[in-house]
C-alpha cells in the first residue's frame, strides 16, 4: 500500500503541474440547431479550470508524504 499512495501521489503531482501550466484541455461537442435528421454541431476546446490543478498537486503532495512517512512505521 505504501508504493501505491507514493505512486498514486506523483501521478498527482505531474497531472496537477500540467493543468496549472495551462496544458490540460478538453473538448466540448454542443448541438447548435436540429431539424429533423440534419444537425449542426459545434466543438469547443476548453481548458481545465486552475484549482483543479492546485488541487492535483496538494493532494498528490500529501499521497506522496504519507507514502514516504507509512515507509518509517
Amino acid at each position: 500500500m505504501r508504493a501505491g499512495l507514493f505512486i498514486a501521489g506523483i501521478i498527482l503531482l505531474i497531472a496537477g503541474i500540467w493543468v496549472v501550466a495551462g496544458n490540460g484541455s478538453y473538448k466540448q461537442t454542443d448541438t447548435v440547431a436540429q431539424l429533423g435528421p440534419a444537425k449542426i454541431e459545434a466543438t469547443h476546446t476548453k481548458s481545465v479550470p486552475q484549482w483543479i490543478g492546485i488541487a492535483g498537486i496538494v493532494i498528490g503532495g500529501l499521497l506522496v508524504v504519507g507514502g514516504i512517512a507509512s515507509k518509517n512505521r
